[in-house]
């Protein structure tokens, strides 16, 4: 099934998100970041459910939090860790109110930033210790999968390591999960399911030199879940497919008939719709 971002339309009220999507004749939107709380954000979410039979999944940095912050599952601030697994209980439980089956989020970080920096060049920090991040992070782990039971499946998502920020921390990599060889440390630690971002993975290969042919080819038989958007291969640009991007010609080679997509195409919804078009040819294929 494929699922478009809400954030493919911006705007701080996440009901004036879903409208044009909807209106568009987009069924199926992923519920993510970018807009602000306002009081009954979620019912307004249930009556448009109703009145153009969506279906919603959930995403990260969603429900929107009343104050900003960053979501860290592996921050070494105490503050900052428990707001995040408060914050994924609070998007599980919204999970269910909204009948969505999935819920993914970020894999941690080995620093805290601001959230001005949030897509952004983030500013060196020197990085936590690897091992006692690693050791939060798998703790949080373990609350949210019990929080979650059997209601919801839960999805841990690579993290993008930019061009930008491979520059300001010369050959360090703050952030967990942005490569195959990062999902194996992850996966000794902590049992979870991979939501593969391709964008990430593509930028983040080429930050860490690293072929990004290969390691989609080792990550997308481990999940059931992808994001997908294009971009130059330096930074998370959110761009709409075109034939001769070197993700769509990745997927020309994957079945992707079982597989949940999410479209995260930010440069208009003719270019959702035009993606969303490629991507049933690409499924009709097998």
């Amino acid at each position: 099934m494929i699922y478009v971002s809400s954030c493919s339309v911006r705007s701080k009220s996440i009901k004036e998100s879903i409208v044009p999507l909807a209106e568009a004749g987009i069924k199926n939107i992923e519920l993510t970041g970018g807009s602000n709380f306002y009081p009954g954000y979620e019912t307004d979410l249930l009556k448009l459910q109703d009145q153009f039979e969506l279906n919603y999944l959930v995403h990260n940095y969603f429900p929107p939090p009343q104050k900003h912050f960053i979501l860290n599952l592996a921050s070494l601030n105490d503050d900052t860790y428990k707001q995040s697994i408060e914050h994924c209980k609070k998007a599980i439980k919204a999970c269910i109110r909204l009948e969505s089956e999935k819920y993914g989020v970020h894999a941690g970080f080995l620093i805290d930033f601001s959230a001005a920096e949030v897509g952004k060049k983030i500013s060196y920090r020197a990085l936590n210790n690897r091992d006692e991040a690693l050791k939060r992070f798998s703790d949080a782990w373990k609350i949210l999968t019990d929080e979650a039971g059997s209601d919801v499946t839960l999805y841990i998502e690579n993290n993008v390591f930019s061009s930008t920020n491979s520059e300001t921390y010369k050959g360090e990599n703050p952030f967990f999960l942005t490569d195959y060889e990062n999902y194996q440390e992850l996966n000794e630690n902590m049992k979870f399911n991979l939501l593969l971002d391709l964008a990430h993975l593509k930028v983040s290969a080429s930050s860490l030199g690293l072929d990004f042919s290969q390691e989609a080819s080792r990550m997308l038989p481990l999940t059931d879940y992808v994001h997908i958007s294009g971009n130059n291969g330096l930074h998370d640009q959110n761009f709409g497919l075109n034939s001769d991007s070197e993700i769509q010609i990745l997927l020309k080679e994957t079945d992707l008939t079982d597989k949940t997509m999410t479209l995260e195409v930010y440069d208009g919804i003719e270019s959702v719709l035009n993606s969303i078009n490629i991507l049933h040819s690409l499924i009709n294929k097998f």
